[in-house]
């Protein structure tokens, strides 16, 4: 005699459906506060790291912005490619240097970044939007004279070192954003720039943390979010229980040093876009999945915040950039909003950080 030993599955009850439905309709209830205080705010939100090249993390990054766009939230897609740009260009015998967290891009690199950033990355991310019927449009900073930069020297060890093909954004075509935000579109922007003044068939490489923080800073976004491969900024590496939640940017610049090299472009991006009028800079874990909606519609947040002393978030509660409303909050809220005390609880000061007693993790 035979017997079936596959279990069957579980069938649930009526009670288990109901707690199921009740557990949804509390996850939903949590977040209205934030999607009314968001409504119509524009979020720029930089996707890299290990959230680019794992599947599961992909298709949720997606189903994040797509959530964004359709509950009035504009958003802006920055990205790079390492990984992608890495193993092509090892694929082509070309080799790879950094130096102060950025790499050393010759006029071969550059056109391989062209290639791999415009022609591959940014066309996998739009599909993936656009499964959600999300209308995203991939663009290069090349794009309409879209991010227009100069070349990069950097500071390391103490000397100026030339990057070549690396640029810094000095001018950003704010219109062209404007108008596809306007018409319900998600920009998705990947991060080469045309030189200014210079030849129309050299490219420029930018920093993906940079050119975020270039795009928030001139379109006057709300928030800025960057995606990395670490749960934040920590005061006291290898402590995990140091991860700082808040920090102000006087505090991160005296942090700033002892960072690792390759956390110093992000909070340099952080520091730049709060520096020029972004409310908030949130570094946030991109291997969470849905990390970008747990910053922006939950009580707690995630990561660490940037946000000086006294800001206030704007959000534009018409598309267009329309009336104008002061809230605050780790997530946004007013003081007349249901999520002001919520709001209020996360933007507590942590204890002010002056120096790491180790380096931090980056």
């Amino acid at each position: 005699m035979r017997y079936n030993t596959t279990a069957e599955p579980h069938e649930p009850s009526p009670a288990e459906r109901l707690a199921r439905a009740q557990a949804k309709a509390e996850v939903l209830t949590e977040a209205l506060p934030w999607i009314k205080a968001f409504a119509g705010a524009t979020i720029v939100i930089k996707y890299g790291g290990n959230a680019m090249v794992s599947h599961e993390l992909q298709q949720s990054f997606a189903d994040d912005i797509a959530f964004l766009r359709f509950a009035g939230i504009r958003p802006i897609v920055v990205h790079g490619g390492g990984p992608q740009i890495n193993a092509m260009l090892e694929r082509l015998g070309i080799e790879s240097e950094f130096r102060a967290g950025q790499r050393v891009t010759s006029p071969e690199a550059a056109q391989v970044a062209r290639m791999v950033l415009s022609g591959q990355v940014n066309r996998d991310i739009v599909a993936r939007i656009n499964q959600n019927g999300s209308n995203a449009v991939g663009l290069s900073g090349e794009d309409a004279d879209l991010m227009l930069g100069e070349p990069l020297t950097v500071e390391d060890g103490g000397q100026l070192v030339d990057l070549g093909r690396v640029g810094r954004i000095v001018e950003v075509n704010t219109s062209v954003l404007d108008e596809l935000l306007d018409a319900g579109r998600v920009p998705v922007v990947c991060s080469i720039a045309a030189e200014r003044r210079g030849a129309p068939d050299q490219p420029l490489n930018v920093n993906a943390d940079l050119a975020a923080a270039a795009i928030a800073r001139h379109m006057r976004a709300d928030k800025l979010i960057v995606l990395t491969d670490v749960p934040g900024v920590y005061a006291n590496w290898p402590d995990r229980d140091s991860l700082i939640s808040r920090i102000s940017p006087d505090e991160l610049r005296a942090l700033l040093p002892s960072l690792d090299s390759g956390m110093i472009p992000k909070m340099t991006a952080a520091l730049e876009a709060v520096d020029h009028g972004v409310t908030q800079a949130h570094i946030i874990d991109g291997r969470t999945a849905h990390s970008v909606l747990l910053e922006v519609f939950t009580d707690q947040g995630i990561g660490t915040m940037v946000q000086a002393p006294g800001a206030r978030l704007r959000t534009h509660r018409e598309p267009g950039h329309g009336a104008v409303e002061d809230h605050g909050g780790h997530g946004a809220a007013g003081a007349s909003d249901p999520a002001a005390e919520s709001a209020a609880a996360r933007t507590q000061p942590t204890d002010p950080i002056t120096a790491p007693q180790e380096a931090p993790h980056g």
